[in-house]
């Protein structure tokens, strides 16, 4: 009895200690993280709202953020390599129209902060039991005796100074504890349709609030404008996924799988509901990205990839990077989210064996390449050389993923796979099969851009061109056909014929 009344008096004593601590260091943590095309600032508060400052010449919004305990955050959105007004708040409000891959990079930053700070709050309480425990061993017996005999009959001098050592410390942990004051908080928060009277009813706008001051009236034509975009980008895309709905595409037999191809993405988010429609009525199991999934590569976005990773993440993705992925930002995203990055060496996922690699070239929003035009064309043929020996000598690949079709011209005249994938033409090409020089049959396709992306660019309200996707359908690991799809910019969905691979003889 003894024994469970003193681990209670710790335990006790722990939580005293260590909540305060975990929920100060919650409450006072901030994150650098990249929301949209901005650089951020995340700051947990306890007011139950999601509060995003865009600086001075846009008004705050707010929302409920719907978390448990009445968690919010606050939201400081600063630099972004987009250098026009106008054009980084359309940019915004069409990631806003689609934003449910950057709520789900905040969320697990709100996490992470929240398991940093529980470790931080339990180790201060391990280390508060752990002092206490010593320092009851050492005074000893006879003296905690001696001790608890004043205890019970203290001078009136002790009694007063247990009594301001324990306000000074409840006083102490209030402080310590206590959150910062919350940006904005004597700013006057009004319905958005109040301002926007002209609004329609939108289940997310319906719960956004701004602030009422100067900022909003001064820059209300550019938040009009936003507002414009936002509901033109949700009312497009939306419809385009409800005709996704209906799109009759071929299914699997029993014994097949099947995997949707995207290319081109170039940072048009609005698709990827769509798309991954299209990938439920196939039943399909893995994504295969062959990339450009933005348009210059840039940090601030990683909005694209947080997108593509949302919606398939259940799904398996095998990915490369394209020729406007420049760098290794989208790479180290892609394997940040779990991608199966291919490498140049043989791997295998779904039961199917890939190979392929990302695209040694690299070019902005320009027309052309960065760098000399023969160093390109020596990246691109070494890249090819390589690929076509290492699937040569496995003897069991079935696809080459890569992102331009000349990065995989002499591994599909070799017969060494079964289908070569591609894009970066944002246009089909194929399917074509050909016997290679092993008297093995390879299909080659490159599929138009799944962004509707003219030249780098694809973000926007609605798509721009013709935009496609394509279904690859595998029998034991190999692939016995194909079916493109394609989306319209007047909102028609048309599946292709399905294509029926030459059965593999290796």
């Amino acid at each position: 009895m003894r024994l469970t009344v003193k681990v209670l008096l710790l335990l006790v004593l722990g939580l005293a200690v260590g909540v305060p601590t975990a929920y100060s260091t919650f409450v006072h943590s901030e994150r650098q993280i990249v929301i949209g095309a901005h650089e951020a600032t995340v700051q947990p508060n306890t007011d139950g709202y999601a509060r995003i400052d865009f600086g001075t010449l846009i008004p705050q919004i707010r929302l409920p953020s719907d978390a448990p305990l009445g968690i919010g955050l606050d939201i400081r959105l600063g630099d972004s390599e987009v250098t026009q007004l106008n054009q980084l708040v359309a940019r915004d409000a069409v990631i806003a129209s689609q934003p449910q891959g950057e709520i789900a990079a905040v969320r697990s930053t709100l996490v992470s902060m929240l398991l940093d700070a529980a470790m931080r709050g339990l180790g201060v309480a391990l280390i508060t039991v752990l002092v206490a425990v010593l320092g009851w061993r050492a005074i000893g017996r006879p003296r905690r005796r001696a001790i608890w005999a004043a205890a019970r009959h203290p001078r009136r001098g002790q009694v007063l100074g247990a009594g301001a050592t324990a306000v000074v410390t409840l006083a102490a942990v209030v402080l310590v504890a206590a959150p910062e004051r919350p940006r904005g908080q004597d700013a006057t928060w009004v319905p958005i349709d109040s301002v926007f009277p002209l609004l329609p009813n939108d289940p997310v706008l319906d719960k956004v609030e701004i602030v009422e001051g100067a900022s909003t009236s001064g820059s209300k034509a550019l938040v009009q404008g936003a507002l414009d975009t936002y509901q033109t980008s949700v009312a497009f895309y939306g419809k385009l996924a409800e005709t996704a709905r209906q799109v009759d595409v071929r299914t699997p037999l029993e014994g097949e799988t099947t995997a949707l191809v995207v290319t081109d993405r170039h940072d048009n988010i609005g698709m990827d509901p769509v798309t991954r429609i299209i990938a439920d009525r196939a039943e399909a199991s893995m994504l295969i990205d062959l990339g450009d999934d933005t348009s210059n590569g840039a940090s601030w976005e990683a909005f694209s990839i947080n997108s593509l990773a949302r919606e398939f993440r259940d799904l398996d993705v095998v990915s490369v990077a394209g020729n406007h992925d420049t760098g290794n930002t989208v790479a180290d995203q892609m394997q940040d989210k779990g991608f199966t990055l291919l490498k140049g060496e043989p791997v295998t996922v779904g039961g199917v064996r890939f190979i392929g690699s990302s695209d040694p070239r690299s070019s902005g929003l320009t027309a052309g390449y960065f760098g000399d035009a023969a160093d390109n064309k020596a990246a691109i043929d070494a890249q090819d050389a390589e690929l076509t020996q290492a699937a040569c000598d496995a003897g069991d690949v079935s696809v080459i993923a890569v992102h331009s079709p000349s990065s995989a011209k002499k591994a599909a005249a070799s017969g060494c796979v079964d289908l070569v994938l591609s894009g970066h033409l944002h246009r089909q090409v194929g399917p074509t099969t050909a016997i290679g020089d092993n008297g093995r049959s390879t299909t080659t396709l490159t599929t138009g851009s799944t962004g509707g992306a003219v030249y780098a660019f694809a973000l926007g309200s609605k798509l721009r061109r013709t935009a496609q996707a394509t279904i690859v359908t595998f029998r034991d690991g190999r692939p016995v056909g194909l079916q493109p799809v394609d989306f319209e910019p007047g909102g028609a969905i048309t599946p292709q014929s399905f294509v029926t691979l030459a059965p593999s003889d290796r």
